[in-house]
C-alpha cells in the first residue's frame, strides 16, 4: 500500500524526499515541522529560535591546551614571593597528591603583575597586549576541574563528561541554534597544529547527528582536504554530483532512510557549498596591512603568525554566521603546549608570545567592527598549575583552582569573579564548575541549558547533564 507521495507505507520519509515529491500544501506543513526539529537539521539549515533573547550570536573558544598557570597569568599571589624556596608542607600546609609526585619548594612567579585599564584588572607581564584589553575581560579565578589528567580533563571541558563519546559544546550549540550560513558548517575548529590529548573526540557530535561535528580547518594552505575541485574537464564535477544524487535517491528507494545516511548526505551537501564559500573566506586580499599587523599574522615569530591567522579567520567566520569557532594552539618546538612540568619560564613565555598579540588584535578588531557585543570570546585551559614547583622549575597539574576569562557577548568586562586562597592553590570563594561555564555560555546564546536535550540511551541528555548554574553575577 502506498501513501500520497508514492512511498511504501511505513517507509520513513526524508526531509529531501518530502521537498522533492510532496510539493503541495500538506507537504509544506510537514516540511516546516521537520525543519523546526533540531534532530533533523543539517548544518546549513536556517537558525532556530532561541529560548530567550540572546546576548551573543557566536562563540570563539580560545583553547589553551595543557593548562596555563593561574598564579603566573591572572591571579597574582605575593605570598609566593615571600615564601619562595620554602617547603610547601610547612608554608602552605597539606599538599594534595599530584600527578607526578615530584613536588619541590614554593615557587614564586617569574613575572610581574600590574593593574591595567580603568578597571585596574591584574594581568601578568606575560600578556602585555591582552593587558591593554583589560576592560573587556571578565576573569574567573575560581574554576575547578574534576580531573587532574589531560585527556579526561579535556573531554570534560569540551563535552561536560570525562570520557569520550559525548557531543562537544560546539556541536550542542550548532544543534540548538543552527548556522546562519548555508554554505558553512555551524561548528569549526581552526587547528593551529596541535590536536589536544583525547584527539578528535573533543570535537565530535557524539550521539547527536553527525552533521553537527566540527569541521577542522587549517589556517595555512588548503584549509580542508579536496576543497579545490580535482576534475579538470568542463562539467566533470557537476556530472559527478548528479551521479551521487542519483545513487543517494536509489539507495533511499531500495532501503529507506537512515539517520546516519541522512547525516552523511547533509555533510556532503555542506562540503559542496564549502567549495564555493571557503576559498573566499580564506583569501586575505580583502584585509588591510594594518589589520594583518594588528593580529600579528605576518609576524617573524612563526607561532605568532600562525595563531594570528587563526584569530583573523575566527573573526571572518563569525562575520559569516558560523555559530561556534574553536582555536587550538600552534605547535611550538621545545614547548609542550602550556604543560610546563619543567622550564616554566621559557615554556610559558613561548606560548604567551604565540597568542598574546593575536588575541588582543581579535578583541580590538571585533570591537571596532561592532562584533564584540554579539560574540562571546572564551579563553580557557583544562586545569591550572601548582603554586609549588615540580622539580626545580616547573609546575604540576592543579585541578583545585585555575583562571579563565570571557569577553564580549553580554559579559561584564573589567571584572573578577571568585577567589582562591593566599597561595592560588584552592578556591576560597564562589567555585565555578565546567557545567556552570557551559550553562552560562548557552544562556548568553539564548539557550536554556536544561531545555537543550537529545533523547539517547533511554533519557534526555544535555551538555550540562543534571548540573550547571548560570553565573548571573558576570552578566552585563
Amino acid at each position: 500500500m502506498r501513501h500520497f507521495c508514492g512511498r511504501e507505507m511505513g517507509a520513513p520519509l526524508t526531509r529531501r524526499e518530502m521537498l522533492a515529491r510532496c510539493a503541495n500544501g500538506f507537504g509544506a506543513v510537514a516540511l516546516a515541522a521537520l525543519r523546526a526539529d533540531p534532530a533533523f537539521a543539517a548544518p546549513g539549515d536556517l537558525p532556530r529560535a532561541p529560548h530567550h533573547v540572546p546576548r551573543a550570536r557566536n562563540v570563539i573558544f580560545l583553547y589553551m591546551d595543557g593548562g596555563p598557570s593561574q598564579v603566573d597569568t591572572f591571579d597574582p599571589k605575593p605570598l609566593l614571593a615571600r615564601h619562595d624556596g620554602e617547603d610547601p608542607r610547612k608554608a602552605i600546609g597539606k599538599i594534595e597528591p599530584t600527578q607526578f609526585e615530584q613536588n619541590g619548594t614554593v615557587l614564586k612567579s617569574p613575572w610581574e603583575f600590574a593593574r591595567h585599564g580603568r578597571s585596574g584588572l591584574w594581568v601578568s607581564s606575560l600578556f602585555p597586549h591582552v593587558a591593554r584589553r583589560a576592560d573587556e575581560l571578565c576573569v574567573i579565578r575560581s574554576m575547578v576541574a574534576p580531573f587532574p589528567e589531560h585527556t579526561t580533563a579535556n573531554y570534560f571541558l569540551h563535552t561536560g563528561f570525562g570520557q569520550q563519546g559525548r557531543p562537544s559544546m560546539g556541536a550542542w550549540a550548532a544543534y540548538g541554534l543552527g548556522s546562519e550560513n548555508r554554505n558553512l558548517p555551524g561548528f569549526v575548529v581552526l587547528n593551529g597544529g596541535l590536536i589536544p590529548p583525547g584527539g578528535l573526540d573533543n570535537f565530535q557530535s557524539g550521539f547527536l547527528p553527525a552533521s553537527y561535528q566540527a569541521s577542522l580547518f587549517r589556517p595555512t594552505g588548503p584549509p580542508v582536504a579536496n576543497i579545490d575541485p580535482l576534475e579538470k574537464l568542463p562539467g566533470g564535477q557537476e556530472r559527478k554530483a548528479d551521479l551521487v544524487r542519483f545513487l543517494d535517491r536509489s539507495a533511499r528507494e531500495r532501503f529507506g532512510s537512515d539517520p546516519a545516511f541522512e547525516a552523511a548526505v547533509a555533510n556532503y551537501e555542506t562540503a559542496a557549498s564549502m567549495q564555493l564559500s571557503v576559498p573566499e573566506l580564506m583569501d586575505p586580499a580583502g584585509e588591510t596591512a594594518a589589520t594583518r599587523a594588528l593580529y600579528g599574522a605576518d609576524s617573524p615569530n612563526a607561532a605568532t603568525a600562525v595563531y594570528g591567522r587563526q584569530c583573523l579567520l575566527a573573526r571572518r567566520l563569525v562575520e559569516r554566521g558560523v555559530r561556534f569557532v574553536e582555536l587550538t594552539c600552534p605547535n611550538i618546538p621545545g614547548a609542550d603546549r602550556w604543560d610546563q612540568h619543567g622550564k616554566l619560564k621559557k615554556g610559558h613565555e613561548d606560548n604567551a608570545m604565540a597568542v598574546d598579540r593575536p588575541i588582543a588584535g581579535l578583541l580590538a578588531d571585533l570591537k571596532a567592527r561592532g562584533l564584540l557585543e554579539q560574540t562571546l570570546v572564551v579563553w580557557a585551559g583544562e586545569f591550572g598549575r601548582t603554586p609549588f614547583a615540580q622539580g626545580k622549575d616547573g609546575r604540576d597539574h592543579n585541578p583545585f583552582a585555575f583562571s579563565i576569562w570571557l569577553a564580549g557577548g553580554g559579559v561584564r568586562g573589567g571584572t573578577v569573579y571568585g577567589e582562591t586562597d593566599d597561595w592560588g592553590y584552592k578556591v576560597a570563594k564562589d567555585a565555578v564548575e565546567v557545567h556552570d561555564l557551559h550553562a552560562t555560555m548557552l544562556h548568553l546564546l539564548g539557550v536554556d541549558h536544561t531545555k537543550l536535550t537529545f533523547r539517547f540511551g533511554g533519557r534526555d541528555m544535555r551538555l550540562t547533564d543534571v548540573h550547571g548554574v548560570v553565573l548571573d553575577e558576570i552578566l552585563a
